[in-house]
């Protein structure tokens, strides 16, 4: 299936937007950067709110935009979430919905159970928006963005405006979303987490361009434009529970290249699961010892980059087809006699399950 390519060009006192994107038909693209980098106004341009002349976007093998064409934004199939919910205070959550319906245009691709189920938000919908807590509401607003039957979903920062607590709480709703629709959604954020916990596909702004677009896990660990969801290096990986020993409270999940050893949150058995490893949790050995440390692959250096400080340099192992990051001195890594293409072993120290 096509996905979405769009090229756009906005200029605008003190800031020009000029991008070309090729992104996927499915799963969740993660629009990152720091604020002001053009995350909200390239939403704004495909969603046809901002009219860059010039530009080029087509979705699903449509022209909704060219040289000759222009879709005007209530003729788009996309849903759009916003940071705050702006659900009518007048109508329940069911009529709010209801309301959305009304933007449908093409064939039914969502019904409006489907949306009320995904969101779970069944026992809400004779509640007025102001009896709703603000992890609720922007439940509701999601659903409704969904209730038009989109063929694209964008959200800019929708947990923005949420503490902590309703984050956490809407988290898992937004993970029901990356794994039941069939269809691409576009998520602007410049939260670390729920860019690793989220995204298949990653792109970067930096004052209005694209320094960085590919596959989550390989954009992580690129060296020529290392890209940080956080305080520290380090990558994603994707996964699924093989094995839940009850006796120690631990879940082995299967990755490309081997296995590793989790925190069992109540996982199951064939479960698809997310897992963060970072750089500074991961240490390389010549020969398996004797260790507390209970995850240990075969793995082979691909490469080696300086890092921020000059006494150090992070070391990319490739295991399988999975490729992880080591931060080790630079000490240790003559000691050991590291150079690509070398055979070794990787102990991992910590493991995060981010879903």
């Amino acid at each position: 299936m096509t996905g979405l390519q769009a090229r756009f060009h906005l200029q605008r006192p003190g800031f020009c937007l000029d991008v070309a994107l090729d992104l996927p038909a499915r799963g969740v693209t993660a629009l990152f950067g720091p604020s002001g980098s053009g995350k909200t106004t390239l939403l704004r341009c495909i969603a046809g709110l901002e009219r860059a002349r010039g530009s080029e976007l087509v979705v699903a093998g449509e022209v909704w935009q060219d040289a000759r064409h222009w879709l005007p934004p209530h003729q788009r199939p996309i849903g759009y979430v916003f940071q705050e919910a702006s659900l009518f205070p007048h109508l329940n959550v069911l009529d709010n919905l209801r309301y959305g319906q009304r933007r449908q245009r093409d064939a039914q691709r969502i019904s409006l159970q489907q949306a009320i189920d995904l969101l779970g938000i069944g026992h809400l919908l004779a509640r007025r928006p102001q009896a709703l807590s603000g992890g609720e509401r922007q439940r509701v607003a999601i659903a409704r963005a969904l209730s038009v039957s989109p063929r694209l979903l964008l959200m800019d920062e929708p947990l923005a405006a949420l503490d902590l607590q309703r984050k956490r709480e809407i988290l898992p709703y937004l993970e029901r979303l990356h794994d039941e629709l069939d269809m691409p959604v576009i998520y602007v954020s410049h939260a670390p987490d729920e860019v690793a916990r989220l995204a298949d596909h990653l792109v970067v702004l930096d004052e209005g361009r694209v320094t960085a677009s590919g596959a989550l896990g390989d954009e992580l660990v690129r060296f020529d434009l290392p890209v940080r969801l956080g305080e520290d290096a380090g990558t994603v990986l994707d996964g699924a529970v093989a094995e839940i020993d009850r006796d120690w409270h631990l879940a082995r999940v299967d990755i490309d290249g081997g296995s590793l050893w989790v925190r069992d949150s109540g996982l199951v058995v064939g479960q698809r699961v997310r897992l963060r490893v970072l750089a500074r949790d991961v240490s390389l050995a010549l020969e398996p010892g004797r260790s507390s440390i209970q995850n240990l692959l075969r793995g082979q250096v691909d490469a080696i980059a300086d890092d921020d400080h000059p006494g150090q340099a992070l070391v990319r192992v490739r295991v399988g087809d999975t490729r992880l990051l080591a931060r080790l001195t630079r000490r240790a890594i003559a000691s050991l006699g590291v150079a690509p293409g070398q055979d070794l072993w990787v102990q991992i120290k910590s493991v995060a399950l981010l879903a």
